[in-house]
């Protein structure tokens, strides 16, 4: 799916050794300067799921396919970027085809590592970085208001009604308020964040990078942050990145083991990608034969033929029905074959909206 997630933040705050650590390959520059990072790399992560490995060990396929989504490393940002400063608008243009924004936060003192601004300041960066896609907004905005100022003065309705919505959409953003706190559910709005693909309209989760000795506890830098998160329904997921890009090639016990001896139970990247998938409005339904157990991304509310669609085409043109047993009857009844003397396969039509986690078999006809 051409969805994405885009990495963000000031130079030298770990985004790049995040990137490495997500993709499990050491294929995005680090280096202790700003901009090591011009051209973005892109990367396709798998999403963690145990539930796959549990319909494994029932039906034990010949291999394990997980779902994915795609990471975007875009180089740092700094003060001045919507004006060109750094490396400019051209790495706000990579923000935009992204539709959830990653931003990378240093929460940690080393005065081996520089910092663009000369100090430590989580929730400073923050506001850097925002205001440098509210100006870039506000640019764009001001753009697309000139040219339907031309077509309204025509008789164009459309151009009229999408006039009104966007001088008052710059005036929340000069107001320093970001395009997803406006309220408005006109088509018109609809249509303006969709051509203008504005970047404070976009999902924002806020990654906290640490040092080994904060991830158990929160240091000051993360507690500021969390407040300020707070204020802004945000999330905030805590990592060392350092730590992360250390276990790349590690096995899940040695993974475990590791994160236990450092005090937490699950790694910041996998929650990062699993919050992400979820940020992005996608979830999985599962398929289990003997060649394969696979995850299949789909956008929450998809229906039946369209989920089927994913595999391949010809199963929505030709669709009669799907057969249908939720993960937990499939793992409580030991697989396709007890689920089914049990009771609890389903069949469902065309108006079936596939929940996440459903173990699917479909019928069809070309």
């Amino acid at each position: 799916m051409g969805l994405g997630i885009g990495l963000v933040g000031l130079p030298n705050v770990g985004k790049s050794t995040t990137f490495n650590a997500l993709t499990k390959a050491q294929n995005a520059e680090s280096a202790n300067y700003p901009f090591c990072t011009i051209e973005p790399n892109k990367a396709v992560v798998p999403v963690p799921d145990k539930r796959l490995d549990e319909l494994a060990k029932i039906v034990n396929p010949q291999r394990i396919q997980y779902s994915t989504i795609d990471f975007v490393d875009i180089a740092g940002l700094v003060k001045g970027a919507s004006k060109g400063e750094g490396l400019g608008n051209k790495f706000l243009s990579n923000i935009k085809e992204t539709e959830v924004i990653l931003q990378i936060v240093r929460c940690f003192d080393d005065e081996n590592i520089t910092h663009v601004e000369g100090s430590v300041d989580p929730v400073r960066d923050i506001e850097i970085i925002e205001t440098e896609l509210l100006l870039a907004d506000i640019e764009s905005l001001e753009k697309r208001i000139a040219n339907l100022q031309r077509k309204a003065k025509g008789s164009d309705k459309n151009a009229k009604a999408q006039l009104e919505v966007a001088q008052e959409l710059l005036k929340h953003l000069e107001n320093e308020q970001p395009a997803s706190t406006f309220e408005n559910d006109s088509d018109a709005f609809k249509t303006l964040i969709k051509e203008l693909r504005l970047l404070t309209a976009k999902e924002i989760i806020y990654g906290a990078n640490v040092d080994e000795d904060s991830l158990a506890e929160d240091n000051e830098y993360v507690k500021a942050l969390k407040e300020y998160a707070a204020k802004r329904n945000r999330e905030v997921i805590k990592l060392c990145a350092k730590i992360e890009e250390e276990m790349v090639g590690f096995d899940e016990e040695e993974k475990q083991e590791m994160l236990e001896s450092l005090g937490v139970k699950e790694s910041g990247l996998d929650q990062i990608i699993k919050k992400g998938f979820d940020k992005l409005g996608l979830m999985s339904y599962f398929t289990a034969g003997v060649k394969e157990v696979r995850s299949w991304t789909i956008k929450k509310g998809t229906t039946a033929p369209k989920a089927a669609a994913v595999i391949h085409n010809d199963f929505e043109k030709g669709f009669i029905r799907a057969e249908v047993i939720s993960y937990e009857d499939f793992i409580k009844y030991g697989g396709e074959a007890g689920a089914k003397e049990a009771g609890k396969m389903r069949l469902e039509g065309k108006d079936y909206i596939v929940q996440d986690g459903d173990v699917m078999h479909f019928r069809f006809n070309v």
